[in-house]
């Protein structure tokens, strides 16, 4: 995004819009020649209007100005030839066409200024994007990541879905989340969420503490901002992850979130997580968010979305299956995963997507030690334990 344009792509729009000038003036002129040759109670002159017209679609409003003078001085040489140039029918003529030319300038400047306000509020978002969304790193201690986000609004670069990622001692926290509604209100709660997940990530030992520290931080801010008809409408889904470096495994709490998937060789599977209720609902407690564990070896892939990837609508409306898709890509890096998977939703959902959708891509690509409980008697792919004692701490 911060890249520089070269000096090649500064000069593109000026050369394409100076190519296509030579269709309004080839205009201008086989006009003007067949209005010569025809019959005199014949008049094509009028026709000229579309030359500034065709202009206005590609170029800005100096080049449609132009464009427009010379078709009014080709109306009024016709007139000229024929001797009729200061009759009332010629001078109407001529009229006329200087007349909407000048109202074509006019909405290309108009059309420009929105332009350049469109390119301020674009500037503006991104900037946003990148105050709230941070760029993940492409690796983080043995794991390399990937990140995507697609806005559901044309202009937008940021809606209410939200991803982070941070180092502590021995290991990696993950947390995708996405806020209910779209707008303002929407951004000011997942900003709130992200700043609360990297403060609290570093403090809390177990994933229920920091589930419950995030509970707490959405629930003071519903009572702060949420508006009295909006009561209890509010919430946030979220889901928290923890991949220790040492050992095969990954820890994950889901606070009403979609579970992710575990692709690895060909085989992609929805892990099954024990989701408690989206942060914001209601009061939870700490003893109600569960952990749940599962194996994550060297060269698996967890993939984690939002709910506006798995409700992208496509013909028929019929919902995009990301798990039957994205077995297809199993052994890609995380990077040309989610670059796949962007090409296809969109392919999916006619170019356009009804809801917000984020995804990250976490693979370990580095080798672990087998000592640890989840590499000896437990299948892969499986819920290794979830005691009642992991419900407030590891």
């Amino acid at each position: 995004m911060g890249s520089r344009l070269s000096l090649a792509e500064l000069r593109q729009p000026w050369q394409s819009s100076h190519a296509l000038l030579v269709i309004p003036l080839a205009l201008i002129v086989v006009i003007t020649t067949a209005d010569l040759l025809v019959p005199e109670d014949v008049h094509l002159g009028p026709l000229l209007v579309i030359a500034p017209a065709i202009t206005a679609s590609f170029a800005g409003p100096r080049l449609t100005a132009l464009v427009g003078a010379l078709a009014v001085l080709a109306q009024a040489f016709i007139g000229w030839h024929f001797g009729a140039l200061f009759t009332r029918n010629v001078m109407v003529q001529v009229l006329a066409l200087a007349v909407l030319s000048a109202l074509t300038v006019f909405f290309c400047v108009v059309r420009e200024r929105r332009q350049k306000e469109l390119a301020q509020v674009r500037s503006v978002a991104e900037a946003a994007q990148h105050v709230l969304l941070w760029p993940l790193p492409e690796e983080i201690g043995p794991l390399r990541v990937a990140c995507l986000y697609l806005a559901a609004e044309d202009e937008a670069q940021i809606g209410g879905d939200l991803y982070a990622a941070t180092r502590i001692d021995g290991g990696t926290r993950v947390m995708i989340g996405d806020v209910r509604g779209k707008g303002l209100d929407a951004i000011g709660e997942a900003a709130l969420l992200l700043g609360a997940f990297r403060e609290a990530a570093h403090k809390h030992l177990a994933l229920p503490e920091l589930a419950a520290a995030l509970e707490q931080s959405v629930d003071r801010y519903l009572d702060d901002f949420e508006p009295e008809e909006e009561a209890g409408e509010r919430f946030v889904t979220a889901l928290l992850m923890e991949i220790p470096d040492e050992d095969p495994i990954t820890r994950m709490s889901s606070c009403g979130h979609p579970p992710p998937l575990l692709l690895s060789h060909g085989d992609a599977v929805t892990v099954p997580v024990h989701p408690t209720p989206p942060l914001g609902v209601g009061r939870t407690a700490l003893t109600d968010f569960t952990v749940d564990v599962f194996s994550f070896e060297t060269g698996d892939t967890l993939l984690l979305y939002t709910d506006g990837v798995i409700e992208a609508r496509g013909p028929g409306g019929r919902f995009y299956p990301l798990t039957e898709r994205a077995a297809q890509w199993t052994d890609h890096s995380p990077e040309s995963l989610l670059h796949h998977i962007r090409r296809d939703l969109l392919t999916h959902g006619g170019g356009r997507l009804g809801d917000d959708a984020a995804l990250i891509a976490v693979r370990r690509t580095s080798a672990v030690h087998p000592s640890h409980p989840a590499h000896k008697g437990h299948p892969r792919r499986r819920v290794l334990h979830r005691s009642e004692s992991e419900r407030s701490s590891h």
